[in-house]
Order: structure tokens, then sequence, then C-alpha cells
């Protein structure tokens, strides 16, 4: 369950998931290949800087090959 109470400027592990397009256990290896660090929240359900994920998203290759 997500929670409610999110400081503004922040991401569930849910919504980076989505936004990244990845699954939970993606999640965990970004923060565990030191690619994404928690920034609040609980350890069972932590929060992710909005601006750190979007950043990823944008280091992302695009696969389009010309």
């Amino acid at each position: 369950m997500e929670s409610q109470n999110i400081r503004p400027g922040h991401l569930t592990a849910h919504q980076a998931a989505r936004i990244l397009g990845i699954t939970l256990g993606g999640v965990r290896q970004l923060v565990h290949r030191g690619r994404l660090q928690r920034s609040g929240g609980t350890p069972r359900q932590p929060w992710y800087a909005a601006d750190e994920v979007t950043a990823l998203l944008a280091d992302r290759p695009t696969g389009n090959v010309a």
C-alpha cells in the first residue's frame, strides 16, 4: 500500500518504478548499485526524490538506432 502522506517532490517506490518502466526489484537494484538514493519514508516504504528519478529517466538510452 502506498503512503498517502508523501512529501512534495518525492515519489514512492511504486511511482518511481512506473515512471522508469521497471519493476520494484529494478528500483531496488538501482539503489543497490548507487544510481538512486532513498530520500525519506521508511525502510519498508522508501521515498525517492522526483528530480533524481527524472534524471535517471533522461539518462536512459532511447533504443533508437539511426
